[in-house]
């Protein structure tokens, strides 16, 4: 399958690099980026060759979150759409987070927003000292609504409340600290600490890996449909707010959103 804004290459072991190619947008999420990863997360799941997979990035971000030019789309679309929308975006997070494999993240730049979402879902998280993270969504008068349960589920409630409020860039040691992190590395020395992390699988039983993420899943905070289509609602209602096209419109006409004046 060749895709357009992603590329997955495997090795004679069954390691997939599953590479973000929109280095010209920080890799934000597209509409057509969103369709190719929940695509690829349901064919990486089914295939039995596929021992563990690497999510990595080209470019200068991992991922600078929900693309602006989609999320401005919704304004002007009516409540149906805005609904379709929010849940194709909902199912690609839940897609990558049920896969049935383990899924490394290789985290360097700029993590914000959906790319906190798409850390979240991951089994293990290898960044570079240098990398900035933040979950920036109230700056543009938006909240992090279908990341929400991954991002809870990472990190907890209570260290969650004040990320999602202030929008606050954070570093990679106190995105290891909360958790979001499992290791900090030099950038230098990251290819080999992400070959580290994702060799450690393949002495393990595939089924049985599958398994045993399947029952950490059930035995940790329930990410249920109704909790999926509740933030799905949310999404919607956000996109429908005056900050939210405030602070969209803002960021484009690169000025300060009116709450800032």
């Amino acid at each position: 399958m060749i895709y357009q804004t992603i590329r997955s290459d495997s090795d004679e072991r069954g390691i997939v690099r599953l590479t973000l190619t929109r280095p010209e947008k920080h890799n934000a999420l597209s509409a057509l980026m969103i369709s190719e990863l929940t695509d690829v997360a349901a064919r990486l799941g089914a295939d039995a060759s596929v021992r563990a997979v690497i999510l990595e990035a080209e470019g200068k971000s991992f991922c600078a979150g929900g693309d602006l030019a989609w999320m401005r789309q919704q304004f002007t679309a009516d409540r149906p759409t805005r609904i379709a929308e929010a849940t194709r975006l909902a199912m690609m997070f839940k897609a990558l987070n049920e896969m049935p494999k383990p899924l490394v993240a290789r985290v360097h730049g700029n993590a914000f927003g959906g790319g906190v979402g798409l850390i979240s879902v991951c089994d293990a998280v290898v960044a570079e000292h240098g990398a900035k993270f933040g979950l920036t969504e109230t700056r543009l008068g938006l909240i992090p609504a279908t990341i929400s349960p991954y991002v809870i589920a990472r990190l907890g409630e209570a260290r969650v409340r004040p990320l999602f409020m202030s929008a606050r860039i954070f570093g990679a040691e106190e995105a290891k600290t909360a958790g979001l992190v499992s290791m900090v590395v030099n950038v230098a020395t990251l290819d080999a600490a992400v070959e580290a992390e994702v060799a450690s699988y393949l002495a393990a039983a595939p089924g049985a890996v599958g398994r045993a993420k399947r029952l950490a899943r059930s035995l940790g905070s329930p990410i249920t449909d109704a909790v999926i289509a509740a933030t799905i609602e949310q999404l919607a209602d956000a996109w429908e707010t005056d900050e939210a096209r405030e602070g969209v419109a803002a960021f484009f006409e690169r000025r300060e959103p009116s709450w800032r004046s």
